[in-house]
C-alpha cells in the first residue's frame, strides 16, 4: 500500500501570525457583524422592491377599477341599442312585447342595479303645442314602476338637452345622479342614474343629424341604482384593498354617491381615476386600506440572513478552535462514514432489486448483491451484456458511441441462473468510484406484471366466452383496414360479413343460457376453421358475429359467405338429449370502390342481414343500392332517430276537432290527438314518414305510452277550452293493444292525473282489432268498464268489418277516409257510408266521417246519417296548448 506525503510548507508571516493569534470570539463577532450588515443591505433592497411592486399593483387595480365600472354602463348601452334595433324593424312595441324583449335580453341579470327599462314617445306637449313632450309609454318591469307611465321627462331642461344630444349623435347619454322616487316611497334613500338612447322610426339607421331629427319617435332609457352597480362592478380585490369613493366630477357641487368604507391606511395617498361615459365624467378616489410592509420573501431574506450569519459565526468559532478538536472531529466523521458505508452495504445486500456493478473498461461484473446472485447465479467476471437474452440490447450496451451515457430505464429479457429467461425493468448508469468508471445496473423482476398486463390487454380486446375478438377490437381492425386501403393506390377489395344466428333465442328458452353459451363456443370454433390467413372473426354481441375477409370481390365474398352458412347449418348441437340444428342469416358488404366509413359498412351489413332474415332466414344477402335495400336502410335510420327523439322529448302533438254535423249534438268540443316529430334542424315531420319504421322495429308501444302519458298529464292544457274539453281521442297501435300491461298503465295514469275516464276515447284500427280478437276484447272491456270510450278507426277498409262489428264492444265508428273522399263521384261509396251509419246506429254507436275535405260534404254526410265529421274542411290541426312557445294562450282561457 502506497504512502502519500505532503510537501514541506513555509511558516506564516508576522501579519498572518497576528491574525491567527486573534481569539475565536473576535473571529466569530467579526463574521457575525459582516453577515448582519449584508443581511440588512439585502433586506433594504427587498423592502424597496416590495414598495415598488405594491405601488405598481395598486396602480393596476386603480386602472382596472375604472375599466370595470365602465363595463355595466356599456352593457346597458348595448341593451338599449338592441332594443333600438327592434323599434327600427317593427316601429312599435306594446307593453307585453316590450317586457318580453326586456326579459329575453336578460337586462336585470346582466346589468347590476337595474331598476327599470322604459320608453318615452315624442309628441306635442298638450299644455304648449310649440314644445315637445316625452311621456313614458311602457316600462319593464311594470310592477313597482306604474307611476312612471305618462311622466313627461322633457319637463326638466337638463333631461331635454340630454335627449336632444343623444338624438343628434345617436349615442347613449347618462344623467346626473338622482334619487329614485319608487325607493323613497318604501322609505329607502337610493341614488341612481339613467342611460338614454334615441329611437327612430321604422327603416335603416339614419346617418345625418337632419334625418335623425326628422325620424325621431322617442327615447329608450335604463334606470340603474348606483350602490349595487358600483358594488358589483368593483367587487373583489378593488373593494378589499381600497376605500373607494365615486362622485360626479361634471357637477362641482355634487356629493360623493358611493363610499365603500372608512378604514384606510394613515400614510397612504389616494389614487384618482376618471371615467367618461355618456357625456358625463365620474371621479374615482381609491385610498389603500393597508400597505403591505413585509412579504414572505422579505421575511425569508431576514431570517435566512440572520441564520446564515449565525452559522458562519459558529463556523468561524469552530475553525478557530484548536487542532486537536479538528482532528477529533475528523476522526469521528471518518468513523461515522465507515459505519454508514457498512450499513449501506448491508442494506444493499437485503434489497429485493438486482444490483450489479461492472468495470467500465471491459464491462465485466465485479459485484452483485444477494438478490442478483440468487436470480442470475454466479456472475463474477461475467460480461454484463451476457445477462441480456436479446442480441439487439447486447449490441446497444456494447456500442462505443454509448460509452459514458446512461441507458435509462428499459424493459428487457434477462437470463436466469437455470438458463431460462424473465422480464425485468433495467436501469444502467455510468458512475465514477475511486477515480475509475463503473457501470451500475439495477433490475426489477416484472414478469408477473407483464403477464398480467398482457392478460388484461387480451381480455379487453377479446370475448370471454368464445375467445374471439370483441366488437371494440373488431371495429378497430376494420377501421385500420379501411385506412390502409385508402392509403394504398389500387388496394385489394375486401368484404365485411354480418352473421346473425336464426332462432337462437329458442335454444336459450328451451335448454337454458348454459346451452346457448356452449352452442356459441362450438360455432365460434366451426367458423374459425373456415378462416383464411389475415381474416378477422369477432363476436359482436349476443348471437351476432362479424367477419372481415380480405382479397375477395363480390362473387368471392358471396361464395365464402355461402360456405360459412353451410358449415353453420351442418352443425348438430346436442344438449341433454335434445338435438338442435342451427342456421344463420348473413349480410355481406363488398368494399371494392369508394371510401366508405366504418359506420357506413356496419349499417349496410346490418341492413343486408336484416333483408336475409326477412327473405326467409338461413341465406346470404349481398348489399346493393336498390330500392328495397334503401328503404330498409332508411327505416333503420328512422328507428335510431326515433329512439333519439324519445330520449330528447322531441315528439309533438297536434289536435284536430271532431265537429258535430247535427245541431242537436253540439256541446263541449271533442278532439283527436295527432303525432308529429321535430327533427334535428327544427323541421316538423309528419307521422307517415317515421311510423312505418316505428312499427317494424317495435317502437310503437313506447311512442303510444309517451302520447298517453303526456295527454293525461296535460289534459287541461290540450285545447283552448281547457278543462271544459269534451272528449280526447288517442290512437293505439297493434303492438300496444297486444301488451298485457297497457290497460293497467292507462288506468294508473287516469288515477294519477284525475282525468275523467268518460272524456277519453281510444281508437283502434279494424285490422288491429281482428288480428287478435280475444286479447283486444279483454283490453277494450277493461277500459270501457273504467268509463273510457272505444272507437273503431278506418272502418270499412278491412273488407270484413261488418262480420266483426257484433263481436267488438265499441262506442264509435270512424268510416275510412277512402269512402268519404270518393263520396261525390262513386255511388258505391255513398251506399257503403249509408250502410255503415245505419248498422252503427242499430248497434247504438256514433258514426264519424274522416277526410272531410269540402264544406259541401257536411250536408251530404248528414243526409246519410253520419253524426260527426273530421277533416281539413272542418278544422285544420293545431299544436296542443302546452307545447306552444307563447304563454299568452293561458290568459285567453282564463288560466
Amino acid at each position: 500500500m502506497e504512502t502519500i506525503t505532503s510537501p514541506p510548507q513555509s511558516p506564516p508571516g508576522p501579519s498572518a501570525r497576528r491574525l491567527l493569534g486573534l481569539s475565536p470570539a473576535v473571529w466569530a463577532s467579526a463574521v457575525l457583524v459582516a453577515g448582519l450588515l449584508a443581511t440588512g443591505w439585502l433586506a433594504d433592497r427587498e423592502w424597496r422592491d416590495v414598495q415598488r411592486r405594491t405601488q405598481a399593483s395598486q396602480q393596476q387595480l386603480a386602472d382596472k377599477s375604472a375599466q370595470d365600472l365602465q363595463v355595466p354602463l356599456q352593457d346597458a348601452a348595448i341593451m338599449l341599442r338592441a332594443m333600438q334595433t327592434v323599434f327600427l324593424s317593427s316601429g312599435h312595441l306594446d307593453q307585453r312585447h316590450f317586457a318580453q324583449y326586456n326579459d329575453n335580453l336578460r337586462i336585470p341579470e346582466l346589468v347590476p342595479g337595474h331598476v327599470a327599462t322604459v320608453f318615452a314617445r315624442r309628441q306635442p306637449d298638450p299644455a304648449n303645442p310649440r314644445r315637445v313632450a316625452y311621456p313614458y309609454e311602457v316600462a319593464a318591469p311594470l310592477r313597482g314602476n306604474e307611476f312612471l307611465i305618462g311622466f313627461n321627462i322633457a319637463e326638466q331642461k337638463v333631461n331635454l338637452l340630454a335627449l336632444q344630444r343623444a338624438r343628434d349623435t345617436d349615442t347613449p347619454v347618462i344623467s346626473a345622479p338622482f334619487k329614485f322616487v319608487q325607493f323613497e316611497r318604501a322609505g329607502i334613500e337610493a341614488l341612481g342614474v339613467t342611460v338614454r338612447l334615441p329611437v327612430y322610426s321604422h327603416g335603416p339607421i339614419p346617418a345625418t343629424v337632419a334625418e335623425r331629427r326628422q325620424r325621431e319617435i322617442g327615447a329608450l332609457a335604463i334606470s340603474l341604482r348606483l350602490q349595487p352597480l358600483v358594488q358589483q362592478a368593483l367587487q373583489g380585490p378593488v373593494l378589499d384593498q381600497f376605500r373607494v369613493r365615486v362622485r360626479d366630477a361634471g357637477d362641482p357641487l355634487a356629493q360623493t354617491f358611493f363610499d365603500s368604507g372608512t378604514a384606510v391606511a394613515a400614510d397612504a395617498a389616494p389614487l384618482v381615476r376618471t371615467l367618461e361615459f355618456g357625456g358625463r365624467r365620474w371621479e374615482l378616489q381609491l385610498q389603500p386600506r393597508h400597505v403591505a410592509i413585509y412579504t414572505g420573501r422579505l421575511r425569508t431574506v431576514i431570517v435566512a440572513g440572520v441564520a446564515i450569519s449565525l452559522l458562519l459565526s459558529l463556523l468561524a468559532w469552530s475553525l478557530a478552535t484548536t487542532r486537536r478538536r479538528a482532528l477529533a472531529m475528523a476522526q469521528q466523521m471518518s468513523a461515522r462514514f465507515r459505519e454508514s458505508e457498512a450499513r449501506f452495504r448491508a442494506l444493499n445486500e437485503l434489497l429485493p432489486a438486482l444490483v450489479l456493478l461492472a468495470d467500465g473498461r471491459d464491462g465485466r461484473i465485479v459485484y452483485a448483491n444477494q438478490a442478483a446472485r440468487l436470480r442470475l447465479g454466479e456472475t463474477g467476471g461475467v460480461p454484463l451484456t451476457m445477462l441480456f437474452a436479446e442480441p439487439r440490447l447486447r449490441q446497444r450496451i456494447d456500442d462505443p458511441a454509448a460509452a459514458g451515457h446512461d441507458h435509462g430505464s428499459l424493459e428487457a429479457m434477462l437470463v436466469s441462473a437455470d438458463g431460462g429467461t424473465f422480464w425485468a425493468n433495467v436501469s444502467i448508469a455510468h458512475m465514477e468510484m475511486e477515480g475509475e468508471v463503473h457501470l451500475l445496473m439495477v433490475a426489477t423482476d416484472i414478469s408477473e406484471q407483464r403477464e398480467l398486463t398482457e392478460r388484461l390487454s387480451y381480455q379487453a380486446s377479446h370475448d370471454a366466452l368464445t375467445e374471439l375478438c370483441n366488437r371494440r377490437e373488431f371495429e378497430r381492425r376494420v377501421e385500420q383496414a379501411l385506412v390502409e386501403r385508402r392509403n394504398t393506390p389500387g388496394g385489394e377489395p375486401c368484404a365485411l360479413l354480418y352473421i346473425d344466428l336464426d332462432q337462437f333465442k329458442l335454444i336459450n328458452d328451451v335448454s337454458g343460457h348454459m346451452a346457448g353459451d356452449q352452442l356459441l363456443v362450438q360455432l365460434a370454433l366451426t367458423m374459425r376453421q373456415q378462416l383464411r390467413s389475415g381474416d378477422v372473426l369477432a363476436r359482436l354481441g349476443g348471437d351476432e358475429f362479424g367477419l372481415m375477409a380480405f382479397g375477395l370481390d363480390a362473387d368471392g365474398a358471396r361464395a365464402f359467405a355461402e360456405r360459412l352458412r353451410q358449415c353453420i347449418e351442418a352443425q348438430m348441437f346436442v344438449w341433454q338429449e335434445n338435438t338442435y340444428t342451427v342456421s344463420a342469416s348473413i349480410g355481406v358488404v363488398v368494399v371494392d370502390q369508394g371510401e366508405p366509413t366504418l359506420k357506413d359498412l356496419l349499417a349496410w351489413a346490418d341492413t343486408a342481414c336484416y333483408l336475409a332474415k326477412e327473405n326467409g332466414r338461413n341465406r346470404v344477402h349481398v348489399y346493393r343500392e336498390d330500392n328495397e335495400t334503401t328503404r330498409r336502410h332508411s327505416e333503420m335510420e328512422w328507428a335510431n332517430r326515433l329512439r333519439w327523439a324519445l330520449d330528447q322529448d322531441r315528439l309533438l302533438l297536434d289536435y284536430q276537432e271532431i265537429v258535430p254535423l247535427e245541431a242537436s249534438l253540439a256541446g263541449a268540443p271533442a278532439v283527436e290527438l295527432l303525432l308529429r316529430l321535430r327533427d334535428e334542424d327544427g323541421g316538423i315531420v309528419l307521422p307517415g314518414t317515421f311510423l312505418p319504421a316505428a312499427e317494424r322495429y317495435g317502437l310503437m308501444p313506447a311512442i303510444d305510452r309517451w302520447v298517453i302519458r303526456n295527454a293525461l298529464a296535460h289534459f287541461s292544457d290540450l285545447h283552448p277550452a281547457g278543462a271544459r274539453l269534451g272528449a280526447c281521442a288517442i290512437n293505439l297501435s297493434g303492438a300496444s293493444i297486444e301488451d298485457d300491461g297497457l290497460a293497467d298503465f292507462i288506468l294508473a295514469l287516469i288515477a294519477q292525473y284525475a282525468v275523467p275516464a268518460h272524456k277519453l276515447c281510444f281508437e283502434i284500427t279494424e285490422t288491429v282489432a281482428v288480428r287478435n280478437l280475444l286479447k283486444v276484447v279483454r283490453v277494450i272491456e277493461r277500459l270501457r268498464q273504467a268509463g273510457c270510450m272505444i272507437a273503431l278507426d278506418d272502418f270499412g277498409a278491412g273488407m270484413s268489418s261488418f262480420g266483426y262489428l257484433k263481436n267488438l264492444p265499441a262506442d264509435l265508428i270512424k268510416i275510412d277516409g277512402s269512402f268519404i273522399r270518393d263520396l261525390d263521384t262513386e255511388p258505391m261509396s255513398r251506399t257503403i257510408v249509408s250502410a255503415i251509419a245505419q248498422i252503427g246506429h242499430q248497434r247504438g254507436l256514433k258514426v264519424v266521417a274522416e277526410w272531410v275535405s269540402g264544406g259541401h260534404m257536411s250536408a251530404t254526410l248528414r243526409s246519410l246519417g253520419v253524426d260527426y265529421g273530421q277533416g281539413f274542411a272542418l278544422h285544420r290541426p293545431e299544436r296542443v296548448m302546452f307545447q306552444r312557445p307563447d304563454p299568452e294562450w293561458r290568459h285567453a282561457v282564463g288560466g
